[in-house]
């Protein structure tokens, strides 16, 4: 779905900075502190007090408690204890300006009123019950949220997480003829961070990853964006040859990976989530998507971080390629951080799914559905793909403001509220910035209010993928903060 003002982003007309765009919204003019720090906006909002376990209990728990395989960000870890919108506070009620929405998982903003409402109204009239009774709610949000898909993707099937989601999404392909963390699965993501060291994938093949930025081919012409890579490249205005050189590649994978040059299904998100917001070249998946299809396989798109209008330009991230997948899956933004996902398909693919039972004790209970519905509700009635791509616009231009005067920013790319910046040691010869070097800017963000992901590669590009309730003025703090750690960075050499 088209965000219809999107031709003039630039101008930003229905935003003014420092103006309470909604009446529960958080927002001021970021202004300089006197010591130099950047001053966060004002918030009225007030936190209760936290009354449980300090942060060495909560430590010792989690050392010998807890799965191992858990870590945590930064040096003193976030104890956090609240939200409200864009903001959480610690349990010494520090105030942080959250720019990873709990790795782009919160979506119309922490604990939103509308949402937390809905929620309460139902589980105080029905949590719980199997789906093989009726109820109300996963009828009336199926309804509502197949509305939002173009095309013949008319039939939707309910999960707790964007891994059953996948899931089910290859189980499909697979009767009819890093996306998660499950067996089934690992052979689909290619970062190794993500992966275990025992034989996974279950036939998977990767493709090379289209990166204009740091790929062998790439130019200024490449991306969909309102920042484009600083390579140079021969192609011209609106024919980027690294995309048919990237689909060549694709084609190389069916011809000699594949038996016969057969395949079953191709995944991939529209913009890159875990790896570093790697936008894809600007008409790719199009060609990918003739070249799977003519091999006898299926399309999925991978919706859990770029879907509910996070790209600004178009509800779901499929349609900024201009493309029609068979598949779809969504989860994390679906519930603005409580556990949900789903599958949304064409009845003739559904149909090969009625061989067998398929059932999810929790997927679409009551609350559940409840939630989903508040979240469509807030993102039609407030605007939030309009302000994604308002907002977001203006971010990215700021953003490029810092990698024109530091040489540590190499890339600055994405579309609406979905951002990487990716950190180097110099411009030209693009090499990953060291991890320390990386840690130390992340942690000075952190001091400083601003809570930031990370990702890529080499773990080295910060992931903004904030709220989708952020100000202009949260940017603009944002960007001082940075600049900030930027500079500090830079007097060390």
């Amino acid at each position: 779905m088209l965000h219809k003002s999107s031709k003039t982003l630039l101008s930003l007309p229905q935003y003014s900075k420092g103006l309470n765009v909604r009446h529960f919204r958080c927002t001021a003019t970021a202004s300089q502190a006197a010591n130099d720090i950047p001053e966060m906006p004002a918030c009225s909002f007030k936190p209760s007090k936290h009354e449980g376990p300090d942060l060495n209990s909560v430590l010792s728990t989690r050392k010998n408690n807890l799965n191992p395989a858990l870590f945590t960000f930064y040096k003193e870890p976030v104890y956090v204890h609240q939200g409200y919108m864009q903001y959480l506070w610690d349990t010494n009620n520090k105030r942080y300006l959250d720019l990873f929405a709990g790795i782009v998982t919160v979506s119309v903003g922490h604990c939103h009123p509308a949402v937390v409402a809905a929620a309460e109204k139902q589980m105080k009239k029905l949590w719980h019950t199997t789906n093989i009774y009726l109820h109300p709610k996963i009828h009336e949000y199926a309804a509502q949220l197949v509305a939002k898909f173009p095309g013949n993707l008319k039939v939707v099937y309910f999960t707790n997480s964007g891994s059953e989601a996948n899931d089910l999404a290859v189980l499909m392909a697979r009767i009819n003829g890093y996306h998660g963390a499950s067996p089934y699965l690992m052979g689909v993501t290619a970062l190794s961070t993500w992966r275990y060291n025992n034989p996974t994938g279950f036939g998977f093949q990767q493709a090379m990853n289209p990166d204009p930025y740091r790929g062998p081919w790439g130019g200024k012409h490449c991306r969909d964006s309102p920042a484009q890579p600083g390579r140079q490249c021969d192609c011209p205005q609106g024919q980027c040859k690294a995309c048919d050189m990237y689909v060549d590649q694709l084609e190389d994978v069916l011809r000699y990976s594949m038996p016969k040059g057969r395949v079953g299904a191709f995944i991939a998100e529209a913009i890159q989530g875990v790896g570093g917001a790697v936008q894809l070249p600007d008409g790719y998946l199009k060609k990918a998507y003739e070249k799977i299809r003519a091999n006898g396989g299926v399309c999925i798109a991978d919706e859990v971080q770029t879907g509910f209008g996070r790209l600004g330009s178009h509800y779901w991230g499929f349609e900024s390629q201009g493309v029609m997948p068979d598949i779809v899956t969504m989860a994390k933004g679906i519930g603005n951080g409580f556990p949900m996902g789903a599958v949304v398909t064409t009845p003739e693919i559904a149909a090969t799914m009625g061989k067998a039972l398929h059932f999810n004790t929790f997927g679409g209970n009551p609350v559940a559905s409840a939630v989903g519905q508040a979240v469509l509700e807030v993102i039609d009635k407030e605007n939030i793909q309009g302000l994604c791509a308002d907002v977001g616009t203006y971010f990215m231009k700021e953003l490029e403001k810092l990698r024109n005067e530091f040489e540590v920013v190499g890339d600055v790319r994405g579309k609406g509220l979905m951002i990487g910046v990716e950190l180097v040691k110099d411009k030209a010869s693009r090499t990953p910035l060291p991890a320390e070097e990386v840690a130390s800017i992340w942690e000075d963000t952190k001091n400083m209010g601003v809570l930031i992901g990370k990702g890529g590669l080499f773990g080295n590009c910060f992931r903004i993928k904030p709220p989708m309730c952020i100000t202009l003025a949260d940017v603009d703090f944002s960007i001082a903060v940075m600049r900030a750690a930027f500079r500090k960075h830079a007097n060390k050499k």
